[in-house]
């Protein structure tokens, strides 16, 4: 989007806006459940030579093209991860916070009920194979369950170096993201020069920094402060790039397929999503205010990372019970992308997103807890955060397994355990030690 370079200013002292925003926490739950109906509909099981079979449904199809343009959401999530987490520095610095207790109470609130489903999930394997499941389907199961689990080991390195980007945009925001924006872009271009895949790895760290970092121009103001006539255009161009990049082969028209590994064209879709959102905002925000709206925003983000952990393991359950219930009765389940699975995708898709709910409803309380008093040492919340992402990444390369889920338990436990203040550390370590985040 074209942001005009503002006045240098002193970091962080630009007005912070009153309440919440309710057209973004909106707009945040649309995300979450749209997560959630894009996974739901890429499940695909089927019964072959009298054993299940759990795939990808989407795989070779043509229908999931326009469907990743209406469920592929994680571009506005980050922006709005971004929103959230600039004003939510912001407020924390106004009150005299440090950029370790945020960080700290980021790993608190997105490790906690993490540890809790990955434990769960690791006991439920273990559970599956003492009673004599074949252990290829079991495997498959923790496969499955690991593949959205990137979010977190992202989200998480995003949220820990938020301070320091908030930080630098504020002292030079132009600079700083267009910095993040050209890695992202160099990273696709020494994967298509070298052929290795691998490369675009890099990715996951440039393309969501940089979505992040697009978020703060909308909590800052900077987007609100161009014309509408400027937004649209800017909208329309990225778009415009964006359709002429797939046509010309330079990216996928599948979204999923530019999420393994990212690439730049969700930059471009960030922005069309952005350049969207700041031109309907008033409608947006007069319609959250209603009701049901209201209600349905309030009940998603108090569970966020709750539904975004748990989805996929109600979605394994549901494929797994339709499984057995053809194999007892000998009724055939439709093959993906017929048209009698298609005319079973409604009910399929409710009672993923009740189950879902359902799940999220019992296990609010370990979302909701209050974080603990951070640890003072910007070396230990470090470690914390980098032991957080390092235990997702074993699951994410290995799979989940009751000797992987085990570990990963294992290291959240500690990570969490760095964050916080122990009397030990509050009588043993001072500020000179410290190792300064931001």
């Amino acid at each position: 989007m074209a942001i005009v370079e503002a006045t240098p200013r002193p970091a962080l002292r630009d007005p912070l806006p009153a309440g919440r925003d309710t057209a973004i926490d909106l707009l945040r739950a649309i995300c979450v459940a749209g997560v959630v109906l894009l996974h739901a509909i890429m499940v695909g099981v089927t019964v072959v030579d009298g054993g299940p079979v759990f795939a990808n449904a989407s795989e070779g199809t043509w229908w999931i093209v326009p469907i990743s343009w209406v469920l592929q959401v994680m571009p506005l999530f980050f922006v709005i991860g971004g929103f959230a987490g600039y004003i939510s520095f912001r407020r924390t610095h106004a009150r005299g916070g440090t950029s370790t207790a945020f960080i700290a109470a980021r790993v608190h609130r997105l490790l906690r009920p993490a540890l809790f489903a990955i434990g769960i999930v690791g006991a439920a394997l273990a559970a599956l194979s003492a009673v004599g499941i074949p252990a290829d389907i079991i495997a498959v199961a923790g496969f499955r369950y690991s593949q959205p689990l990137w979010f977190l080991a992202v989200f998480l390195g995003c949220q820990a170096l938020l301070p320091a980007l908030a930080k630098a945009h504020a002292r030079r925001p132009l600079i700083t993201v267009t910095a993040l924006v050209a890695a992202s872009i160099s990273v696709d271009v020494l994967r298509a020069i070298t052929g290795l895949e691998g490369v675009g790895f890099l990715n996951l760290a440039f393309v969501w920094l940089a979505l992040q970092q697009i978020g703060f121009f909308l909590a800052d103001g900077t987007i609100d402060r161009l014309s509408r006539r400027a937004r649209a255009i800017t909208g329309a161009a990225a778009l415009t790039t964006l359709i002429g990049a797939f046509t010309g082969g330079v990216y996928s028209p599948d979204l999923i397929a530019n999420i393994n590994p990212p690439t730049a064209a969700l930059l471009l879709v960030g922005v069309v999503h952005l350049s969207a959102v700041s031109l309907l905002r008033d409608h947006i925000g007069a319609f959250s205010r209603r009701p049901l709206p209201a209600a349905f925003a309030a009940f998603v983000n108090r569970r966020t990372m709750t539904i975004y952990l748990w989805h996929m393991p109600a979605l394994l359950a549901m494929a797994g019970v339709c499984a057995v219930a053809s194999l007892s009765s000998g009724i055939a389940l439709p093959e993906p992308s017929t048209f009698a699975w298609w005319v079973s995708r409604p009910l399929w898709l409710a009672t993923a997103l009740t189950l879902t709910a359902l799940i999220a409803v019992a296990l609010t309380r370990i979302e909701a807890q209050s974080s603990p008093q951070s640890a003072d040492s910007a070396r230990r919340i470090t470690i914390a955060a980098a032991l957080g992402i390092a235990s997702v990444v074993v699951l994410l390369v290995a799979g989940t397994t009751v000797l992987t889920a085990a570990l990963v338990v294992g290291g959240m436990v500690s990570a969490l355990r760095l964050a916080r203040r122990s009397h030990q550390t509050a009588r043993g370590e001072s500020v000179s030690d410290l190792v300064r985040v931001a």
